[in-house]
């Protein structure tokens, strides 16, 4: 499936910013065999002082900005087309948890997909008790890997709430998961601390999810939505395999990646500090739109 992105980030200050550096990571990734990224452009006003294209361990890339200009607002807008590519039917040839744990063990490489990355705490996913005792009830029997993590992603839709004013994008993921109530960031980050307490590798992917309008209803601009959602490692046959828990779906085409890692602090669309007073407000603005 062929798509269109665009996508406005502004901030807007109450007193001038005079200063900041920003790390930025808008633009579809490119990845053989699963998703080709066509043709893009960012265009950021004010234009920074600096500008610097870079690619981090996990292979994604990013750009680093710099300003030292004074500013009331600071815009990021970014067009892209990108082919995203189908897989096929997912045949389980997983191994149970057991099986999954021998895999882990012979599995010797350090590259950025290893498994071994994304098996422990990471600066916005702890493991703790409650999300480990969570995913030990949803498991039936001597389950399979893949039925395991299909398993708690059909729990999670099940008993949470996605609500948009529940929780920030700095909601510690153990509050959201106490009230049931959350966003897509917190639905992944809880399925994550999920499988990596009862022993499966999870990682964090951010990217934008094509939205379909009832039937009969227009299709809104701006009503698409920047998103994320789950990669889980299930041994070494299958590998990586994507998970949407706040829809309860395996990721496909209507997924379109930007970057994986390991959670939302790897990943954020733009990080940085800016000298100001005062609170900031934000807005977001996404289409993605099918082409051909």
């Amino acid at each position: 499936m062929r798509y269109d992105i665009s996508l406005k980030i502004e901030y807007t200050y109450p007193d001038l910013a005079d200063a900041g550096r920003h790390l930025v990571r808008l633009m579809p990734a490119d990845l053989p065999g699963e998703q080709r990224a066509i043709a893009g452009t960012m265009t950021v006003k004010p234009r920074p002082q600096e500008w610097v294209d870079r690619i981090d361990f996990f292979g994604n890339r990013f750009t680093e900005l710099a300003f030292d200009s004074p500013h009331e607002v600071l815009s990021f807008e970014a067009q892209a087309r990108v082919d995203r590519i189908a897989r096929g039917p997912q045949f389980d040839m997983s191994p149970t948890l057991g099986g999954l744990a021998e895999d882990l063990a012979a599995y010797r490489g350090v590259d950025a997909a290893s498994p071994h990355h994304f098996k422990g705490s990471s600066t916005r996913v702890p493991i703790d008790r409650r999300t480990t005792d969570y995913a030990r009830s949803v498991i039936v029997g001597n389950a399979s890997t893949l039925e395991t993590v299909s398993a708690i992603n059909l729990a999670l839709h099940r008993d949470m709430k996605f609500d948009p004013e529940a929780t920030t994008v700095e909601t510690p993921m153990l509050e959201a998961f106490e009230r049931r109530h959350g966003v897509c960031q917190d639905f992944t980050h809880i399925m994550i601390s999920c499988l990596r307490g009862i022993g499966i590798p999870a990682g964090y992917v951010s990217g934008f999810l094509r939205t379909i309008p009832p039937e009969g209803k227009p299709r809104l601009e701006g009503a698409d939505a920047m998103h994320a959602w789950v990669r889980a490692w299930c041994g070494e046959e299958m590998g990586w395999i994507e998970f949407d828990p706040t829809n309860a779906v395996l990721a496909g085409e209507d997924h379109i990646v930007i970057a994986r890692a390991r959670d939302y602090f790897d990943v954020a669309p733009i990080r940085g500090v800016t000298r100001s007073a005062g609170a900031h407000t934000s807005s977001q603005a996404v289409d993605v739109v099918p082409v051909g």
